[in-house]
């Protein structure tokens, strides 16, 4: 078997990095991305909405992503976070750095930090995380990270079985993805994941396996008020 490529001619990576390599060929060393401005005119969002209305389509897309979703004032976000670990049976929950330890002082459970950083075999052992999010996108049903205050490091949420992930529905939930885009940092200042249901994947029968790339069961709490303060 030959492991260079298709009639010797390297791998496909060679290959790959050779056509983009010619067609930069042109390209001054000084110039940056920025010098040539990009056309936007694409529409920004899909409709005008109240923000009730955002969220309510933000939770019925989550829902279609087979995310379970829940709505609760911020007083009661710690009894509600304490009732779905119960209901889940987690004991040892990952708690990232920057979230309040308020909202778990219901939960009967052990909170592990992050410090110094956990392993994945660690993490594959936890019961849940909790973490708070950058934003959610009502348009597409998909929540974003940054790995700011009370996310924690992209490993925290694609490694746990089980993620409940709190939204603020005051100051989080944009409409669309151009929205969204316009409030966050570059990728390459910060990682963003992009978190759109539960892990999911299917065979070529169709056959769905959730659980492979990320959590099997992710829980969604739509925050009205402010869960950071008392």
């Amino acid at each position: 078997m030959n492991s260079g490529g298709v009639n010797g001619g390297g791998t496909s990576r060679e290959r790959i990095l050779g056509r983009v390599r010619r067609a930069l060929a042109d390209v001054p060393r000084d110039e940056r991305p920025e010098d040539h401005p990009v056309t936007r005119d694409y529409l920004r969002v899909h409709g005008e909405r109240t923000p009730a209305e955002s969220l309510d389509l933000l939770a019925e897309n989550l829902a279609d992503y087979r995310a379970h979703v829940h709505r609760v004032d911020a007083p009661g976000l710690p009894a509600l976070l304490a009732r779905l670990l119960a209901e889940r049976g987690a004991r040892r929950v990952v708690v990232p750095a920057g979230l309040p330890r308020a909202w778990l002082q219901d939960a009967p459970v052990d909170m592990l930090s992050d410090i110094p950083a956990l392993t994945p075999s660690e993490l594959d052992r936890v019961d849940s995380v909790v973490t708070g999010c950058a934003l959610a996108i009502a348009e597409t049903g998909t929540l974003v990270l940054d790995a700011g205050p009370g996310q924690g490091r992209r490993a925290l949420t694609l490694v746990p079985d089980h993620h409940l992930c709190v939204v603020r529905a005051a100051d989080q939930v944009v409409d669309s993805v151009p929205q969204a885009l316009e409030r966050l940092a570059p990728a390459a200042a910060r990682p963003l994941t992009w978190v759109s249901g539960p892990s999911a994947t299917s065979d070529i029968e169709l056959d769905r396996v959730e659980g492979v790339h990320g959590p099997r069961t992710l829980e969604v709490i739509l925050v009205t008020g402010d869960p950071r303060s008392g």
